[in-house]
């Protein structure tokens, strides 16, 4: 959900009271099968139980990779460990640039143009700071040193210091729901997804290099293969997912997960074989293998399944279910559920509305966003207990919790390599 529900706060109440509106979606869609896109991954309940394979998908023109290079993408630092491409995001394993950096989680207020700052030790909104119209989220630069606020509608970015905790300067930036950086360090890949585009612009000015343009609405969430050959993201509002060769920056094809669904955030396997890609309309999360670019199957999580986030030993996947107010664990073994945290209510009736966010830097802690509540959630990883709920500004949204363990940042709220 995106400014078409959250720009005017005259959305709001329904933004409260509503949350989205699509009807909810548990099957895949009938349609026509073809050989490279025929589902058989077994998918997983609530409970864990198996609920057998998924029926056949919409087919779509297969995606070919032949001239893509086997080679990591050159100047992108060595994957550690082929079994844990997040090896390097263990507790206490930080990078010399966050050395310095204060420990905050930063809150952007998508209603009230602003970022409230969390003091993760009191829990408590210790700073706020106005910024551009329609902040989406607060993204870490690839060399670790500034944190990124996307303001979406005013074209801008916000930049902030880390080892401050304060805003220093705005960048002209059009249209940045979201950014993603190459894993070479080259470019920032601003998701500019109403003008239906993905911008690779400098780094460190962001001046504009490439603007690449995608033939599906709604690209603002992805995540890069192992090889940081390619970019899978998801273009929300039509059901697909765009396949991009960022050496080239071109469009490679995509990949139908059928027009009634809403895939939102996206996540690379510790193993690097598959994509998790959470869908708000098929309540739960597709598995899409990464190396031929078709879909395995679907595990049902919950309603308005959302957000992905990788625990500290790489074994679990949380997931945040949006319009149910709970947290799906996803066993990675086993790519089955095998537990579901609900969140209680507010004291004022309120439902939960868990959104986007990240781990703790011992990663004890999910900090997760309530995007119709205007409240953040700080939830024990290890009994779903709720710690803490605090009250922030309207309509946040992509939360950040800095500094991160990890050799670099390859964007979103923090997803380090």
């Amino acid at each position: 959900m995106k400014r078409s529900t959250i720009a005017a706060s005259a959305a709001v109440a329904a933004l409260v009271t509503a949350g989205c509106t699509q009807a909810p979606l548990s099957e895949v869609p009938q349609g026509s099968s073809s050989p490279t896109r025929t589902a058989t991954a077994t998918t997983a309940g609530p409970s864990g139980a198996s609920i057998g394979p998924s029926t056949a998908l919409p087919s779509s023109k297969p995606i070919s990779t032949a001239s893509i290079d086997p080679r990591a993408l050159p100047g992108m630092p060595p994957v550690l460990d082929p079994h844990n491409i997040y090896s390097a995001d263990t507790p206490g394993n930080f990078a010399a640039a966050t050395k310095g950096a204060r420990s905050l989680v930063y809150v952007p207020d998508g209603i009230s143009n602003r970022v409230d700052v969390i003091d993760p030790l009191t829990y408590k909104v210790i700073d706020r700071f106005p910024v551009g119209r329609l902040p989406q989220h607060v993204v870490p630069s690839y060399d670790l040193k500034t944190l990124w606020v996307t303001n979406d509608l005013s074209n801008t970015l916000t930049a902030i210091d880390p080892k401050t905790g304060k805003p220093t300067r705005t960048v002209s930036v059009e249209d940045p729901y979201n950014m993603y950086f190459s894993p070479d360090g080259k470019f920032a890949m601003v998701m500019a997804e109403a003008r239906q585009r993905i911008d690779f612009r400098d780094p460190h000015t962001m001046a504009i290099k490439h603007k690449l343009s995608v033939a599906c609405k709604g690209v603002d969430h992805g995540d890069f293969t192992a090889d940081g050959r390619l970019f899978v993201a998801s273009c929300e509002f039509v059901g697909k997912m765009v396949v991009v060769d960022v050496t080239k920056q071109k469009v490679l094809g995509y990949i139908n997960l059928g027009r009634n669904f809403m895939p939102q955030d996206v996540k690379l396997s510790p193993d690097g074989k598959v994509f998790y890609v959470a869908d708000m309309a098929a309540n739960g999360v597709w598995v899409i293998d990464a190396v031929k670019l078709t879909v395995l199957g679907k595990i049902h999580t919950g309603k308005g399944a959302h957000g992905l986030y990788v625990s500290r030993d790489a074994k679990t996947m949380f997931v945040s279910n949006r319009d149910e107010g709970t947290i799906g664990l996803i066993d990675l073994a086993t790519r089955r559920v095998r537990a579901t945290w609900h969140l209680p209510r507010a004291a004022s009736g309120m439902a939960a509305s868990p959104d986007m966010g990240n781990l703790s830097p011992d990663g004890k802690v999910l900090w997760l966003s309530g995007r119709y509540a205007s409240e953040v959630y700080a939830i024990n990883t290890t009994t779903g207990r709720l710690l803490a709920r605090i009250k922030v500004g309207t309509g946040p949204h992509g939360l950040c919790v800095w500094p991160q363990p990890g050799r670099y940042s390859i964007g979103h709220t923090g997803i380090l390599r």
